[in-house]
């Protein structure tokens, strides 16, 4: 049991954490339906009503909607994934789904991405509703499956199947922004305003299978190893948007760094350097080997798969480039393309978060940033819904929080959460 001496929000993204929600890619998740029941089970005690959705067995999306004050104002959408990227229990210091609190730290896998946003939700709609209390407009809470796969299986058959959940709602927040950052030891909020686009990519590498022992020419894996290095090591240009270049002024006014060379002054930001940087350019990373079934025989096909994150706009371009890189004798299969999205930092929500940091953390800048990887907000957008990457959190400033985002002993301060739940509040309350 969770240590009940803790607040509600770490208790219940403990809860959720020992639920094992892996993702595996390709259908094969476990653990999404118990921890959608206990998200419904959560709400219904709320008094919500609560609808579930399972387009595939046992890929559990669950939602609610909380009704506000005045009708006449468009809905929010406040969601969240429930599935996590799969852990190596031997590579963590601590299980990785016990979801234990040490050293004033939650850890587990889901602590960062994304079981911490889904406990700050559930209970800052309980902070509100157990007042007597209602949010300023209705808000439509939803919980998806299958996002660490593209949401193929979650919040696109949801889109598809269900839109009369999102009725009314024209935007959305959700992860992966509203986190603190150290810039040069001044403390500044990134606040997600767009996401590089998706596109995960096979190679496929034919030859001539063979014996072991023998010379031979057309060795498939000879031939997909070549072509991985080449795209692992392709170093691709900077290319800005408008966001990216309102994030670099951004530094700069705090660092007084030249906006000139963007890698230099993401370096201000310390532990979150490299996750800035990925949204500079496309980011092409091999993920995946498979060839082979006997050391003495060499296969007739081998296959890589290549996780490519793009700035919007230019993903046809990229595909073309990808396919010279590797040259013709590899074949370029796309998995799963998903759009990417770029809004202004401006508007009343872009306001009303702002102002919500503001006033739970006084004079402390919040700057715009492109997220350079994706969330289901790219699902909403099919419905004309614009999203927002806004999970509040105040962090300590050696805390390398981007770099725990599907890695090795994820963790999230106890008080960054309180911090964070206090904040959704007062934004839900107010906006």
């Amino acid at each position: 049991m969770t240590e009940p001496s803790l607040p509600e929000v770490a208790r219940v993204a403990s809860d959720l954490i020992r639920f094992d929600t892996s993702n595996y890619g390709g259908g094969n998740a476990k653990g999404e339906r118990e921890a959608a029941e206990y998200v419904g089970a959560f709400l219904e005690a709320l008094g919500l009503p609560v609808e579930y959705y399972e387009p595939v067995p046992r890929r559990t999306n669950v939602m609610a909607r909380v009704r506000g004050r005045d009708a006449s104002k468009p809905a929010l959408v406040v969601h969240g994934h429930l599935d996590v990227v799969p852990a190596v229990a031997e590579d963590w210091s601590v299980d990785p789904f016990a979801g234990i609190v040490r050293d004033g730290m939650l850890w587990g896998r889901g602590a960062v991405d994304m079981k911490n946003m889904d406990a700050m939700i559930l209970t800052s709609v309980a902070d509100i509703l157990r007042a007597g209390e209602q949010p300023e407009r209705d808000l439509v809470l939803a919980f998806f499956a299958d996002e660490e796969n593209g949401g193929v299986e979650g919040s696109a058959l949801v889109v598809k199947d269900r839109p009369e959940w999102f009725a009314g709602a024209t935007d959305a927040i959700s992860e992966v922004g509203g986190y603190s950052i150290s810039v040069d030891d001044r403390r500044a909020y990134l606040l997600q305003v767009g996401e590089k686009a998706l596109i995960w990519i096979r190679l496929v590498a034919t030859g001539r299978a063979g014996h072991g022992s023998r010379l031979h020419e057309e060795n498939a894996v000879t031939r997909l190893a070549e072509a991985v290095a080449a795209i692992g090591r392709t170093r691709w240009p900077i290319r800005l948007t408008p966001t990216t270049t309102a994030l670099l002024e951004g530094l700069s006014a705090l660092s007084g760094r030249s906006v000139d060379d963007p890698d230099a002054l993401a370096a201000a930001a310390g532990p979150a350097e490299a996750f800035l940087r990925s949204t500079f350019r496309t980011t092409t990373n091999p993920t995946v080997l498979a060839a082979g079934y006997k050391h003495n025989v060499i296969p007739e096909r081998a296959e890589a798969l290549i996780d490519v994150r793009v700035i919007p706009g230019t993903e046809d371009d990229v595909l073309a480039e990808l396919q010279q890189i590797v040259g013709d004798d590899i074949r370029i299969e796309t998995v799963v393309r998903d759009i990417g999205m770029e809004t202004a930092f401006s508007g009343d929500l872009v306001d009303a978060m702002v102002a919500a940091l503001g006033r739970h953390d006084p004079g402390v800048p919040v700057i715009p940033y492109l997220l350079g990887a994706g969330t289901d907000n790219k699902a909403l957008a099919a419905l004309g819904i614009t999203g927002y990457g806004f999970a509040p959190l105040r962090l300590p400033a050696d805390l390398d929080f981007t770099g725990m985002f599907h890695g090795v002993d994820e963790r999230v301060p106890v008080d960054s959460l309180v911090f964070g739940q206090r904040v959704l509040t007062d934004l839900l309350r107010t906006y």
